[in-house]
């Protein structure tokens, strides 16, 4: 796939989010276990109980991990300690900033895929961000059947079965990645239009105009960001 090579480069320390930049953070998600505690220090009560539901250890620390460095991301921008960041969830469980918040304009999405996590932040737009770790799926022509318009179906049909799993996972992440900044669920996917090629950088087929970046943040994932209006410049950090 030709996609933009960016530089995952280390955040300045007199970090600015100007208002025509994404922030695109890379996160790892398998921390040190005295690394993951000072994390988990920083969450609050209704975070560390959805950690505790989930079954396996490891996927506990994903959670906090991905929690955690969020935090300590955001709270770079808004010149506060992570812990006194304040949640609000939208209808379809999206975290945004709580309403005191408001005034910063700063707005964000979170995505995390087996060991990485990808958290972008911009400042009055709705961003959405999706990640996908590019494994085997064994019904791929179904489920692209399924969710995918008639011509994004074909085109998958139509590459060799080592390129379709990677075309796959690009048409869902620019899907994903829109429908997270627009609020909308998954049931919405088959109504989204993506034009890609193995060799072009995919394209939103819509009306209104958005942004989509797609970025590699490691071997075997792809990932998307979508933004609405363009003229955007994007920056990538390793938290």
């Amino acid at each position: 796939m030709t996609a933009p090579n960016h530089l995952w480069l280390p955040a300045p320390t007199d970090l600015n989010l100007l208002p025509d930049e994404i922030h695109v953070w890379r996160i790892k998600l398998n921390q040190p276990e005295p690394q993951l505690q000072n994390l988990r220090n920083t969450l609050s009560s209704d975070e560390i109980t959805r950690a505790e539901r989930f079954h396996f250890p490891q996927h506990q620390q994903r959670f906090i991990a991905g929690r955690g460095i969020l935090r300590s991301i955001l709270s770079r921008y808004l010149g506060i300690k992570p812990s006194e960041i304040q949640f609000n969830y939208q209808q379809r469980g999206k975290p945004v900033l709580a309403e005191r918040f408001v005034k910063s304009g700063l707005e964000f999405n979170l995505s995390h895929s087996q060991e990485l996590g990808l958290c972008a932040v911009n400042c009055q737009r709705e961003i959405g961000v999706d990640l996908e770790y590019i494994r085997p799926v064994s019904d791929l022509e179904a489920l692209a059947k399924r969710f995918f318009l008639p011509r994004e179906y074909e085109m998958l049909r139509s590459l060799a079965s080592n390129q379709q799993q990677e075309a796959f996972f690009r048409y869902w992440t620019c899907k994903e990645a829109y429908l997270k900044a627009t609020g909308d669920g998954l049931s919405q996917l088959e109504e989204v239009e993506v034009f890609l090629t193995p060799t072009a950088p995919a394209k939103l087929q819509i009306s209104q105009d958005w942004s989509l970046f797609e970025l590699v943040p490691a071997n075997n994932y792809v990932a998307a960001v979508a933004i609405a209006n363009s003229g955007w410049d994007l920056k990538c950090w390793q938290y």
